[in-house]
């Protein structure tokens, strides 16, 4: 079966609560992002502070200080989450890189796998935060209006 970790299903929540709240122009606490989110406080920190060593979101220190994202969400991709919480997106170890696999010279599935994996890397690459957030694309390119958060995300 092909998952994705925990944390990478945190970082989908949390974004996609990040995209609701069109917070590319303001600030949310993580704080705030736990109780919404019904997310461990401590869970939120620690994939806040990955999503931002990633480039997906900006960390602001302060008393107005929060997170923010850095692009709109229809500019950020589901590939571009995974990859900042998972590492580079592949099946199987001979999908990253050759030389990975011991038995990469003895295997006839090597290219096989590589095609699922690429065809699962565009699959990813389609689909962006405004996608996993249900937004209108209207609303995933620009600024729009602000929705207050007030949805609790059951986990």
């Amino acid at each position: 079966m092909l998952r994705i970790s925990k944390l990478t299903d945190y970082a989908t929540v949390l974004l996609a609560e990040l995209a609701r709240q069109k917070v590319w122009d303001e600030r949310v606490s993580a704080s705030q992002l736990a109780e919404v989110t019904a997310i461990e406080p401590s869970t939120v920190a620690k994939v806040l502070k990955m999503l931002a060593r990633a480039g997906l979101v900006r960390s602001v220190r302060g008393v107005n200080g929060g997170y923010q994202l850095v692009r709109a969400p229809g500019q950020t991709s589901v590939a571009s989450i995974v990859s900042a919480m998972e590492g580079p997106i592949a099946l199987t170890e001979c999908g990253l890189e050759p030389g990975l696999c011991s038995h990469e010279a003895y295997c006839s599935l090597r290219s096989s796998w590589q095609k699922i994996g690429s065809a699962v890397e565009k699959a990813l690459n389609e689909l962006t935060l405004a996608d996993l957030a249900g937004l209108k694309p209207a609303l995933g390119g620009s600024a729009g209006s602000r929705i207050p958060i007030s949805t609790r995300v059951e986990r």
